[in-house]
Protein backbone atom coordinates (compact mmCIF):
# COMPACT_ATOMS: atom_id res chain seq x y z
CA UNK A 1 0.00 0.00 0.00
CA UNK A 2 3.21 2.02 0.42
CA UNK A 3 3.44 2.57 -3.53
CA UNK A 4 -0.31 3.29 -4.08
CA UNK A 5 0.03 6.11 -0.97
CA UNK A 6 3.58 7.58 -2.44
CA UNK A 7 1.65 7.83 -6.08
CA UNK A 8 -1.18 9.81 -4.47
CA UNK A 9 1.77 11.88 -2.61
CA UNK A 10 3.33 12.53 -6.08
CA UNK A 11 0.02 12.99 -8.11
CA UNK A 12 -0.55 16.14 -5.41
CA UNK A 13 2.76 17.12 -6.26
CA UNK A 14 2.10 17.64 -10.22
CA UNK A 15 5.08 15.42 -10.56
CA UNK A 16 4.70 14.89 -14.34
CA UNK A 17 6.80 10.85 -14.27
CA UNK A 18 3.75 10.54 -11.71
CA UNK A 19 1.39 10.41 -14.68
CA UNK A 20 3.66 9.39 -17.32
CA UNK A 21 3.90 6.48 -15.15
CA UNK A 22 0.84 5.11 -14.49
CA UNK A 23 -0.44 6.25 -18.02
CA UNK A 24 1.81 3.36 -19.09
CA UNK A 25 0.75 1.31 -15.93
CA UNK A 26 -2.14 -0.88 -17.14
CA UNK A 27 -2.33 -2.29 -13.57
CA UNK A 28 -3.17 0.89 -12.06
CA UNK A 29 -6.36 0.96 -13.35
CA UNK A 30 -7.61 0.18 -9.79
CA UNK A 31 -5.37 2.79 -8.16
CA UNK A 32 -6.58 5.39 -10.13
CA UNK A 33 -10.29 4.39 -8.97
CA UNK A 34 -9.15 4.21 -5.01
CA UNK A 35 -7.73 7.60 -5.69
CA UNK A 36 -11.57 8.90 -6.97
CA UNK A 37 -13.36 7.09 -4.37
CA UNK A 38 -10.96 8.29 -1.81
CA UNK A 39 -11.72 12.02 -2.74
CA UNK A 40 -14.88 11.59 -3.03
CA UNK A 41 -15.20 10.00 0.81
CA UNK A 42 -13.20 12.83 1.75
CA UNK A 43 -15.44 15.84 0.35
CA UNK A 44 -18.57 13.18 2.12
CA UNK A 45 -16.39 13.38 5.31
CA UNK A 46 -16.13 17.23 4.89
CA UNK A 47 -20.01 17.46 4.52
CA UNK A 48 -20.72 15.62 7.68
CA UNK A 49 -23.96 16.89 9.70
CA UNK A 50 -25.04 18.89 6.30
CA UNK A 51 -28.05 17.37 5.71
CA UNK A 52 -28.60 18.00 2.03
CA UNK A 53 -25.72 16.19 0.63
CA UNK A 54 -26.32 12.64 -0.07
CA UNK A 55 -24.46 9.76 1.72
CA UNK A 56 -20.75 9.02 1.05
CA UNK A 57 -21.56 5.63 -0.71
CA UNK A 58 -23.96 7.63 -3.29
CA UNK A 59 -20.95 10.61 -3.16
CA UNK A 60 -18.48 7.62 -4.90
CA UNK A 61 -20.65 5.78 -6.79
CA UNK A 62 -21.31 9.37 -8.61
CA UNK A 63 -17.72 10.38 -8.53
CA UNK A 64 -16.94 6.90 -10.30
CA UNK A 65 -19.71 7.61 -13.09
CA UNK A 66 -18.26 11.49 -13.65
CA UNK A 67 -14.99 10.27 -13.63
CA UNK A 68 -15.67 7.75 -16.58
CA UNK A 69 -17.55 10.55 -18.37
CA UNK A 70 -14.90 12.94 -17.45
CA UNK A 71 -12.30 10.96 -19.08
CA UNK A 72 -14.87 10.20 -22.41
CA UNK A 73 -14.98 13.89 -22.36
CA UNK A 74 -11.30 14.70 -22.69
CA UNK A 75 -10.58 11.95 -25.07
CA UNK A 76 -12.96 12.98 -27.66
CA UNK A 77 -11.48 16.75 -27.16
CA UNK A 78 -8.04 15.52 -26.53
CA UNK A 79 -7.21 12.85 -29.40
CA UNK A 80 -10.14 13.84 -31.81
CA UNK A 81 -10.65 17.84 -32.23
CA UNK A 82 -6.94 18.49 -30.69
CA UNK A 83 -4.86 16.15 -31.01
CA UNK A 84 -0.91 16.95 -31.28
CA UNK A 85 0.96 15.20 -34.63
CA UNK A 86 2.42 13.07 -31.34
CA UNK A 87 -1.28 12.68 -29.43
CA UNK A 88 -2.10 8.79 -29.21
CA UNK A 89 -4.01 7.48 -26.03
CA UNK A 90 -6.80 5.40 -25.25
CA UNK A 91 -9.23 5.59 -22.47
CA UNK A 92 -7.48 3.87 -19.83
CA UNK A 93 -4.53 5.72 -19.96
CA UNK A 94 -6.68 8.83 -19.33
CA UNK A 95 -8.77 7.10 -16.25
CA UNK A 96 -5.78 6.25 -15.19
CA UNK A 97 -3.71 9.86 -15.13
CA UNK A 98 -7.28 12.01 -14.42
CA UNK A 99 -8.38 9.74 -11.35
CA UNK A 100 -4.72 10.52 -10.15
CA UNK A 101 -5.65 13.58 -10.76
CA UNK A 102 -8.23 13.47 -7.85
CA UNK A 103 -5.77 13.22 -5.29
CA UNK A 104 -5.30 16.84 -4.10
CA UNK A 105 -9.60 16.32 -3.40
CA UNK A 106 -8.44 14.89 -0.40
CA UNK A 107 -8.11 17.90 1.53
CA UNK A 108 -11.63 18.09 0.78
CA UNK A 109 -12.06 16.42 4.48
CA UNK A 110 -11.14 19.87 5.87
CA UNK A 111 -14.15 21.27 5.31
CA UNK A 112 -15.74 19.79 8.06
CA UNK A 113 -13.45 23.01 9.75
CA UNK A 114 -15.27 25.52 10.93
CA UNK A 115 -14.49 29.11 8.55
CA UNK A 116 -12.60 26.74 6.28
CA UNK A 117 -15.12 24.80 3.88
CA UNK A 118 -14.70 28.00 0.84
CA UNK A 119 -11.18 28.26 1.52
CA UNK A 120 -10.64 24.97 1.53
CA UNK A 121 -13.32 24.31 -1.88
CA UNK A 122 -11.04 26.80 -3.41
CA UNK A 123 -7.71 25.49 -3.00
CA UNK A 124 -9.37 21.97 -4.08
CA UNK A 125 -10.59 22.94 -6.78
CA UNK A 126 -7.91 25.08 -8.35
CA UNK A 127 -5.54 22.24 -7.39
CA UNK A 128 -7.10 19.74 -8.70
CA UNK A 129 -7.19 21.67 -11.71
CA UNK A 130 -3.96 21.92 -12.21
CA UNK A 131 -3.58 18.21 -11.64
CA UNK A 132 -5.83 17.26 -14.89
CA UNK A 133 -3.76 19.84 -16.43
CA UNK A 134 -0.55 17.81 -16.19
CA UNK A 135 -2.51 14.43 -16.51
CA UNK A 136 -3.84 15.27 -19.92
CA UNK A 137 -0.61 16.70 -20.81
CA UNK A 138 1.31 13.65 -20.33
CA UNK A 139 -1.70 11.01 -21.08
CA UNK A 140 -2.32 12.67 -24.56
CA UNK A 141 1.71 13.00 -25.26
CA UNK A 142 1.40 17.08 -25.31
CA UNK A 143 4.06 19.27 -25.92
CA UNK A 144 1.86 22.35 -25.27
CA UNK A 145 0.80 22.85 -21.39
CA UNK A 146 -1.42 25.49 -23.02
CA UNK A 147 -3.46 22.69 -25.46
CA UNK A 148 -3.55 20.81 -22.39
CA UNK A 149 -5.46 23.81 -20.18
CA UNK A 150 -7.30 24.27 -23.54
CA UNK A 151 -8.36 20.63 -23.79
CA UNK A 152 -9.55 20.61 -19.51
CA UNK A 153 -11.48 23.86 -20.37
CA UNK A 154 -13.36 22.71 -23.60
CA UNK A 155 -13.77 19.52 -21.52
CA UNK A 156 -14.68 21.05 -18.42
CA UNK A 157 -17.46 22.84 -20.29
CA UNK A 158 -19.08 19.97 -22.41
CA UNK A 159 -18.64 17.95 -19.19
CA UNK A 160 -20.45 20.35 -17.55
CA UNK A 161 -23.58 20.37 -20.15
CA UNK A 162 -23.76 16.33 -20.15
CA UNK A 163 -23.86 16.19 -16.68
CA UNK A 164 -26.73 18.98 -16.49
CA UNK A 165 -28.60 16.56 -19.65
CA UNK A 166 -28.05 13.40 -16.88
CA UNK A 167 -29.15 15.85 -13.82
CA UNK A 168 -32.35 17.04 -15.91
CA UNK A 169 -33.33 13.46 -17.54
CA UNK A 170 -32.86 11.80 -13.82
CA UNK A 171 -34.48 14.19 -11.92
CA UNK A 172 -37.64 14.34 -15.14
CA UNK A 173 -40.89 13.15 -12.96
CA UNK A 174 -43.54 11.37 -14.91
CA UNK A 175 -46.14 13.10 -16.31
CA UNK A 176 -44.16 17.00 -16.03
Amino acid sequence: MAGFTERMIRAARLDAALYEEVEADRNATGQAMGVVVLSALAAGLGHVGKPWLAGPVAMAIVSLISWLIWAGVIYVVGTKLLPEPETKSDMGELLRTLGFASAPGLIRVFEIVPGLRWLVVLVAIVWMAAAMVVAVRQALDYKSTLRAVVVVLIGAFLYGGIMRLVEALVMRHPGA
